[in-house]
C-alpha cells in the first residue's frame, strides 16, 4: 500500500477531474441523473475533504440466511465521537478518524470490533485501503477484505479475509441530498464472497453486496434520517426494487430511490414501494422499510441507540421468501450528546501505532 496522500484540500467535480475545493463548502457535483465513475480507479478514492467522509461497505450472507457479515471501513468515521467532538473544535480533519469495522452476525453470537485509528495508521491508493493491521483491497479483479482486529467492547480476536468477486459492476452513483454534499455507489450489488475466519472458525461462500457513500459534510448536519434496504437474490421481475433509499433531509424534505436492477448490475428507476412500519427496537429507535409484500419476519442484527440493522424475510407465503438487509439510522439521536458519550465503549481509539 501507499504513503497517505494529503489530498484534503481536493475535491472532485462531476467527471471525476481533481478540482480545488474552498473548505467548507460542499462538493458541487451533478449526481441526481448518476455519474458514470470508474470502479477500479474511483472506488478507493482518497478525496475526503475536511468535515467530511467516505466508507466502503461490503456484506456476505451465508445460504442458509444464519449468518451474516458485514465489513466498512471509513475515513472521517460518521458514527465517531471523537470525530464528532474534533468538529466541534473546528477541527475537521477526517484522515485522523478513520477505522475498519468487522462484525459477524450468527445465531449463537455476535462478533464485533471496530478501533478508531489515527492518519499515521491509514494508507491508501486506488487498490485498496489499509487502517492498522486491517485492509481492504482490489487483488486479481477480486476484492479483498483482510480482518485483524480486537473485538470489543467484550475482549476477543476477530481474524480472517473475504475474497469478493464483485460481478458485472455498476458506475452509477446518486446524490442522496438535494445540496450534492452526500453521495451513494452501488458498485457491486450482484457480488459472491467467500468468508473464511479463524477466529472464530467460520467458512462459506455466499451472496454478497458492495457500496460506497461519500460527502462533504456530517451526515446529521444534512439528515434526519434515512432507511435503506437491499435484497439479497438482486435480480427480479423488472418493477420489484432491488435497492431501496429513503432519507429526511433536516429540513424535513424526503427523498426517495428504487432501483431494480438486471443482470449485468444496470440500475433501473422504479415507484417506491409502500411504506412498511417495523417494530422500534429495544432503544426506540424507528424503523420502516419499502415494501409490496408483506413483512414476514424482521431478526434484529444491531440494536444501538441511533442505528439498527436488520435482515427482514418479506413475502405472502412464508416457504417462500425473499432476503432484505435493511438499515435505520437516526441522525437525530446520534447528535444527542448523550448517546456519543456511549460510543467509546463500543469504538475505542488507538492514537499510536501498534
Amino acid at each position: 500500500m501507499s504513503v497517505r496522500i494529503d489530498t484534503r484540500q481536493i475535491g472532485v467535480n462531476a467527471f471525476g477531474h481533481v478540482a480545488p475545493v474552498q473548505h467548507p463548502m460542499c462538493l458541487q457535483q451533478e449526481l441526481d441523473n448518476g455519474v458514470l465513475l470508474n470502479p477500479r480507479s474511483d472506488f478507493f478514492s482518497a478525496q475526503v475533504p475536511d468535515f467530511g467522509y467516505r466508507w466502503w461497505y461490503l456484506d456476505v450472507v451465508s445460504p442458509d440466511k444464519r449468518i451474516g457479515v458485514v465489513v466498512i471501513g471509513f475515513i472521517g468515521s460518521v458514527f465517531s465521537p471523537y470525530y464528532a467532538a474534533s468538529r466541534r473544535r473546528g477541527h475537521g480533519d477526517p484522515f485522523n478518524h478513520c477505522a475498519i469495522n468487522a462484525i459477524i452476525y450468527s445465531p449463537r453470537k455476535k462478533y464485533w470490533a471496530m478501533t478508531e485509528r489515527t492518519a499515521d495508521q491509514l494508507a491508501i491508493n486506488n487498490n485498496g485501503i489499509s487502517v492498522g493491521p486491517s485492509a481492504m483491497r482490489w487483488r486479481n479483479g477480486q476484492l479483498i477484505a483482510d480482518i485483524n482486529e480486537i473485538c470489543n467492547p467484550w475482549p476477543g480476536r476477530l481474524r480472517g479475509s473475504i475474497m469478493l468477486d464483485p460481478g458485472p459492476m455498476n458506475s452509477e452513483s446518486f446524490s442522496l441530498h438535494e445540496n450534492d454534499c452526500h453521495h451513494w455507489w452501488p458498485v457491486a450489488p450482484l457480488a459472491r464472497a467467500n468468508v473464511a475466519f479463524t477466529k472464530p472458525s467460520l467458512s462459506f461462500t455466499g451472496s454478497a453486496y458492495l457500496d460506497s457513500n461519500f460527502g462533504s459534510e456530517p451526515l446529521e448536519t444534512g439528515f434526519d434520517c434515512w432507511d435503506w434496504t437491499r435484497r439479497e437474490h438482486p435480480v427480479t421481475d423488472g418493477v420489484t426494487p432491488a435497492l431501496t433509499y429513503h432519507v429526511t433531509q433536516r429540513d424535513t424534505k424526503q427523498r426517495s430511490l428504487a432501483l431494480a436492477i438486471d443482470a449485468q448490475a444496470g440500475l433501473h428507476r422504479l415507484p417506491e414501494p409502500p411504506a412498511q412500519p417495523l417494530p422500534r427496537t429495544g432503544w426506540r429507535v424507528d424503523r420502516m422499510t419499502r415494501s409490496a409484500a408483506p413483512i414476514a419476519h424482521v431478526r434484529t442484527l444491531e440494536d444501538t441507540p441511533f442505528y439498527a440493522r436488520s435482515m427482514i424475510e418479506v413475502g405472502a407465503d412464508p416457504t417462500c421468501t425473499h432476503t432484505l438487509m435493511h438499515e435505520s439510522l437516526s441522525l437525530q439521536r446520534f447528535s444527542k450528546r448523550w448517546v456519543q458519550t456511549l460510543l467509546p465503549f463500543r469504538m475505542p481509539r488507538r492514537n499510536t501505532a501498534g
